[in-house]
């Protein structure tokens, strides 16, 4: 007659199987469905979190092919999520858009205007849990989704290889972040 297992004896075989596992890397984690439903092909290439002041602002991710060459982010398809972990007003978010793209590269006051009011669109003022994630898509066309519902396209090239130059390029203003989304150490 078979022994009834006991926690203990439970916990030790559980101990066991986790020891002989393989973790999972970030290229296995799959993309969650809002991503997967516009890039089916992209994963978790890196990820790491915003501070301000010692508090989390947010949590990104990046999504990414596995050919994906991060000095060459402006000319691949991409995603970038950000999960809030607090509340956030979206025109400010938009503001401060602008103001990071400006350290990636220059654009005239008509340029800044259009792609300001289509962010305040894409932008809704956010609470903590809620996710806002920008495509890339190989056809220079940046699409925004706000807890996985579209909410704008920007088709101007320009904006999307300054608008993720925000968090990827090496004039940005987070260098730490840029390099645990690219994957470049430390």
């Amino acid at each position: 007659m078979a022994s009834k297992p006991t926690p203990a004896r439970l916990l030790c075989c559980l101990a066991a199987w986790l020891a002989t596992a393989a973790p999972l890397s970030a290229a296995d984690s799959p993309a969650p469905v809002g991503i997967a439903r516009i890039q089916p092909e992209l994963r978790l290439h890196g990820q790491g979190t915003l501070h301000f002041w010692g508090l989390n602002v947010y949590q990104a991710r990046l999504w990414t092919r596995p050919d994906f060459a991060p000095l060459q982010y402006q000319n691949q398809a991409l995603a970038l999520e950000l999960q809030y972990a607090r509340s956030l007003d979206g025109a400010a978010m938009a503001q401060r858009a602008i103001a990071e793209m400006r350290r990636v590269g220059s654009f005239d006051e008509q340029r800044a205007n259009n792609w300001l009011t289509a962010m305040v669109q894409a932008f809704p003022s956010v609470h903590s849990g809620d996710r806002i994630t920008g495509f890339y898509l190989a056809n220079g066309t940046t699409q925004f989704q706000h807890n996985d519902k579209p909410t704008v396209l920007i088709a101007d090239p320009e904006f999307g290889r300054l608008f993720f130059g925000i968090w990827l390029d090496p004039k940005t203003s987070e260098p730490a972040l840029r390099r645990s989304l690219l994957g470049l150490g430390s």
